[in-house]
């Protein structure tokens, strides 16, 4: 990254000498995250990535250097399932070093050394999937593809010839033959994909739902339970096709994100208006956007003025005013007036798209539930089949019990003993979480951190530009000497206005434009100051510190400066070279929301440091506004990192923000690193833990309410899942359990998990 992107201003200014801490030009971008020695990384896990990108599964020794990227679109990839098929295939074949899954969009990168990609595409065709080649260098569509559609009436007639075989089998109806040959058009009608895709498993040697299922209802019609194969085969499909829907519904909450962009715009092409398709549109094309229409690129406005709806990019309630030079974003609203802007964005590279893509990215990383259910999954199945194999065979051999009767316990527990609602519970729930929290403008770059975040209990914060506006204003002005009158107000605005520095901006710009005067010989004084000649005469505007090396400091004047100093306020005086003519105090202003949300964040239990390199005055001052428990002042950047080290080494959990490079070392350091202010940058959106799109402080315990909300969902669904597969494990050795029940219960289950991960787009 290139250091230009981040130099803050260093010019020499009046009055202000902060240590290490730059206010003008603050960067809203963080820098590429860190991993320093003794970094709490949470994400790091042998199998998935722990950056914001997809699930990577790392399947070589080698380094990916001359390797390239191929992508493909696969229809039939939509669960971890399938994910677990392809990488166990993939994993085994030379010349593959990496693999990228992105569920949502169906997509499978693969980094090889390979000549073709044919050999990808036939181990991926071997599992009964069609991998269809991306372009090269193709960027990755943002817009979800819905599940490929299937025709019903299989279904159908699979659920009227379960129930016909159900009845003939009770009433005695018609001979056995009969119920079989009914029963296998209900098996064969609704789950011949079952079948397929449970023999695939199993020539792979993968005990995955479809296996277990194949072999549940084959051992059923082994041992002549025609009737109860049909109907668990039947119930099993229902569920399955109830469960992709709802899966469906998580990935639309992202999916349909893409849909608040129009299709067209009106664009300026030889001096006519004309409606062209958005993607076509070239950067520098003027565009125009009337009352009440969505703005379909990012841009900068070049023409009017309007109130812009951007809830959709920020999370932000009220519209925001916008007039030339302003910021627009595809997706928001125009609400007022009519604009005209200037593409600064293609389509597929505005922030939307940049959101929608991250938030695709960050479900493929997976949290630390979702890698401990994967790994109990790995070890449960094989042993609850080893323990289905045991009940079969033990008792009849060794108890003398009837064969029939324990096979049937094994089946029924082979049903049961499917992990699915276990591994379907934690990603339905981490991709609602992450799509509620993109809907507040809350950029969350991973599960990981989306369930980190309700175990942080303390939360530092920068001071400029996190919790005050980062523009200093003037509050007071004192004339020290009457006889020199209005006249210091106009030599002091003049000096000011030659420098470009937040505090001697914020002098010149109360003082109005007009009335500056001419200024000669002016010279920035290091760290103290300005001087120059205003009508032959000599004057200086500087902070406490020049005027005390002008030996023109008296202890009257001291006592007043400490007094504004105190209030956390940047003292500036006009002297000539006898005595002191004006005094100037300013103060960069807190955020009306910093106050609400450091009072949240106390009622969550969250205690709260500011770090800064304004003077302890300062520090002090803004932290008993806005109710922080505790400010450090005078900081450098690697004091702040020091800070942060401080409070791990008492055993905290700690999240930082900022939103500037000076923030680095600690940002990289904390558990969880904040951007705020991070719409319209591209680094923050690709770099940051969590990147606010706006401000606005309040995000940040939303996002911790959000966060346990997850956390308490994924307990919820964990606990669910295994007390009730305990209960019908003990129901059936004792016999009672049926097949049909137990798809019941372990469907039944899943679906529950998934409609109860998916509440969290409400919240």
């Amino acid at each position: 990254m290139s250091d230009s992107r981040h130099k803050h201003s260093s010019h020499d200014h009046a009055g202000h000498d902060h240590s290490g801490h730059a206010h003008a030009g603050h960067s809203h971008v963080v820098p590429k995250k860190l991993t320093p020695v003794g970094k709490h990384d949470h994400a790091d896990h042998a199998c998935c990535s722990h950056d914001n990108a997809p699930a990577v599964v790392s399947v070589g020794s080698g380094s990916i250097d001359g390797a390239r990227l191929s992508r493909f679109r696969i229809e039939a990839m939509d669960c971890p399932t399938e994910q677990t098929l392809i990488q166990d295939k993939l994993g085994k074949m030379s010349g593959i070093q990496k693999l990228e899954f992105n569920l949502i969009n169906r997509v499978l990168g693969v980094w090889h050394e390979l000549p073709s990609t044919d050999p990808i595409r036939e181990a991926i065709s071997s599992l009964g999937m069609q991998a269809d080649v991306m372009e090269e260098g193709a960027a990755q569509e943002t817009e979800s593809l819905p599940s490929p559609k299937k025709p019903w009436w299989p279904l159908g007639l699979s659920g009227v010839a379960a129930v016909a075989a159900e009845v003939i089998h009770f009433t005695d109806a018609a001979p056995t033959w009969v119920v079989a040959l009914i029963a296998l058009v209900a098996i064969f009608s609704g789950g011949l994909t079952t079948y397929k895709k449970g023999w695939i498993a199993l020539k792979n040697f993968n005990l995955n739902i479809n296996a277990l299922m194949s072999i549940a209802v084959t051992g059923a019609v082994l041992i002549g339970q025609w009737p109860e194969a049909a109907m668990v085969m039947f119930l099993f499909t229902v569920a399955e096709l109830i469960e992709a829907k709802s899966l469906d519904r998580a990935r639309n909450a992202i999916g349909g994100l893409m849909q608040l962009t129009p299709e067209v715009a009106t664009v300026q092409q030889d001096g006519q208006w004309v409606e062209v398709e958005v993607k076509e549109i070239a950067l520098g094309t003027v565009v125009r956007v009337k009352p009440g229409e969505r703005i379909g690129l990012d841009g900068e406005v070049v023409a009017g003025q309007s109130s812009i709806d951007q809830a959709p990019i920020t999370g932000e309630s009220l519209p925001v005013e916008k007039t030339v030079g302003d910021k627009v974003f595809a997706g928001t609203i125009n609400q007022a007036g009519s604009l005209e802007y200037k593409v600064t964005a293609a389509a597929n590279n505005s922030t939307l798209a940049r959101i929608i893509h991250a938030v695709e990215a960050a479900q493929g990383a997976r949290a630390p539930t979702q890698r401990f259910v994967d790994s109990f999954s790995k070890i449960y199945t094989p042993a609850v089949f080893a323990l289905a194999l045991a009940v079969a065979v033990i008792a009849p051999l060794f108890m003398g019990a009837a064969w029939f009767d324990w096979i049937y316990r094994a089946l029924v527990l082979l049903v049961v003993a499917c992990p699915c609602a276990l591994v379907i519970s934690t990603p339905v729930s981490i991709v609602s979480g992450l799509a509620a929290a993109a809907r507040k403008g809350i950029l969350v770059k991973g599960g990981v951190y989306l369930e980190m975040g309700h175990k942080l209990d303390y939360l530092a914060l920068d001071k400029t530009g996190t919790l005050t506006h980062g523009k200093p204003v003037q509050t007071d002005y004192v004339l020290l000497d009457e006889a020199f009158g209005e006249r210091a107000l106009a030599i002091s605005a003049s000096l000011a206005g030659r420098s470009d520095h937040p505090v001697s901006q914020a002098i010149a710009t109360d003082f109005g434009k007009d009335g500056h005067l001419p200024v000669e010989a002016f010279e920035a004084l290091g760290g103290r100051g300005v001087k120059g000649e205003v009508e032959g005469r000599l004057y200086h505007l500087g902070n406490h510190r020049l005027v005390h090396e002008s030996g023109l400091c008296s202890p009257e004047l001291e006592a007043r400066l400490e007094v504004l100093e105190t209030q956390g306020k940047t003292v500036v005086l006009l002297f000539d070279e006898t005595r002191p003519l004006a005094l100037f105090a300013v103060a960069d202003t807190v955020k009306d929301s910093s106050r609400e949300a450091i009072a949240q964040l106390h009622a969550l239990g969250v205690k709260t440091v500011m770090l800064t390199g304004d003077n302890p005055h300062t520090a002090k001052a803004i932290a008993a506004q806005v109710g922080i428990d505790q400010a450090l002042g005078n900081l450098l950047p690697t004091d702040k990192l020091q800070a942060i080290e401080a409070l791990y080494a008492q055993n905290h959990r700690v999240g930082m923000v900022g939103d500037g490079i000076n923030d680095a070392p600690a940002l990289a350091r904390a558990e969880i690193g904040f951007a705020m202010a991070a719409a319209g940058s591209d680094t923050a959106i690709e770099t940051a833990d969590v990147a606010l799109m706006d401000d606005d402080l309040r995000k940040i315990p939303a996002f911790i309410r959000l966060s346990r909300d997850t956390a308490a969902v994924l307990k919820q669904n964990i606990a669910l899942a295994l007390v009730i597969k305990a209960i019908f494990l003990a129901v059936t050795f004792v016999g009672v359990a049926t097949m049909w029940m137990a798809v019941f219960a372990d469907m039944g289950v899943s679906l529950l998990v998934v409609f109860n991960g998916l509440r969290l787009l409400r919240k």
